[in-house]
């Protein structure tokens, strides 16, 4: 792309799971430039996700928007995909004894989503829990993992088709309301009357940039590592297991099991990268849950989920800035949500009412608007 001013009907700011989505939504019907700052899309938080799908995780808002994309992940109508987008998971959600109360309180919530497991029954499912350690929990059978990198793609693809246009290494610079949005980067200038910020850790930044206030999002940082499992033992059908205050997780990865302390440490916006603290704290967690000895680790990493002040996503034009869109604060459940989420976004960047599959399950426009109670 030159250098010359161009124009757009709608230009959305990153290209991660958020972005790619919502632009794939709106360019069945408009021009539309999706910005990227690095030299691929999903850098970031997208491609370091671990994610899994279930409805029995998150907030409300979240395990209503993950209800709403269940059907889609099941049945994706997409000539972009040769393969499902889920492989059945399951989950368990352990407590020891002196977690009796998160763990009634987590089974109320959930309800008919949840099964409840004995500690002996979980010790059969997960045969390296440390005897003892959990005395209940709850069974997610429906938890799923999801290819993320195949539902990254298919919203990328879906896009490119529809005429949309993707431009790499094109960090925003400068960013003004002059009729239409003006939009400065390093790979040219362009305008268009809507702007879309899906620029996840970045997203307050570029608000600030349009002359806007922020949204309060906190960038929070989590670590995940893979260790091999202890010889003889096959991990690969084992359910994911959370701690049910989410003080870790392990799951199987690959042959390998992929464990996190579950850390949430506030950061700025960065290439987040792990933390020695975090890892440490990791391996601890990990020993003591289960019957493993952690002496190498075989690959690490971190990426940063962003948070709204009450832990839900924000989707809504800004009160204060005509044709500026907000699509941010996922808070870690990006990945599962983006089906129902786009449709919403997009609906809502239309001017019109959210889809009535989306609203049935409880997602209303209030709940997702910039200007709701509780954002900065």
């Amino acid at each position: 792309m030159n250098n010359s001013t161009t124009g757009f009907d709608c230009i959305v700011i990153g290209a991660g799971i958020a972005g790619a989505s919502v632009a794939a939504e709106l360019s069945t019907d408009r021009r539309v430039l999706l910005l990227e700052r690095e030299s691929q899309p999903g850098y970031h938080s997208t491609g370091r996700s671990a994610a899994l799908f279930t409805v029995a995780y998150g907030p409300r808002v979240i395990r209503a928007l993950s209800r709403a994309s269940a059907a889609f992940f099941d049945a994706p109508a997409s000539p972009y995909l040769d393969h499902p987008l889920l492989e059945p998971r399951g989950a368990v959600f352990i407590a020891r004894q002196d977690q009796q109360a998160a763990l009634a309180r987590s089974a109320e919530e959930l309800g008919s989503h949840v099964t409840p497991l004995t500690g002996a029954e979980i010790e059969t499912r997960v045969p390296l829990l440390r005897k003892g350690n959990a005395t209940a929990g709850l069974h997610d059978a429906g938890a799923a993992d999801i290819d993320v990198n195949g539902l990254h793609q298919h919203y990328l693809k879906t896009f490119r088709a529809a005429g949309g246009v993707l431009q790499t290494k094109a960090e925003v610079l400068a960013l003004r309301k002059a009729g239409d949005w003006q939009v400065e980067t390093n790979q040219g200038s362009f305008h268009a009357p809507v702007i879309v910020n899906a620029a996840g850790a970045w997203a307050d930044e570029i608000a600030t940039l349009a002359g806007l206030k922020p949204a309060g999002l906190t960038p929070k940082r989590r670590t995940a590592l893979t260790v091999a499992p202890p010889e003889g033992m096959a991990p690969d059908r084992w359910p994911m297991v959370v701690d049910i205050d989410e003080q870790f997780y392990l799951k199987a990865d690959a042959g390998k099991l992929l464990i996190s302390p579950a850390d949430a440490t506030p950061s700025p916006p960065c290439d987040a990268q792990p933390e020695e603290l975090d890892v440490a704290i990791c391996i601890d967690r990990i020993e003591t849950a289960f019957d493993l000895s952690l002496r190498r680790i075989e690959s690490r990493w971190a990426g940063l989920r962003s948070f709204a002040p009450d832990g839900d996503p924000v989707a809504g034009y800004d009160p204060e800035g005509e044709g500026f869109f907000w699509l941010a604060g996922q808070g870690g459940y990006g990945i599962q949500t983006a089906p129902a989420l786009a449709r919403s976004a997009a609906a809502l960047l239309r001017g019109e009412n959210i889809p009535g599959d989306i609203a049935a399950e409880g997602v209303t426009v209030e709940a997702l608007a910039r200007s709701r109670a509780g954002l900065a």
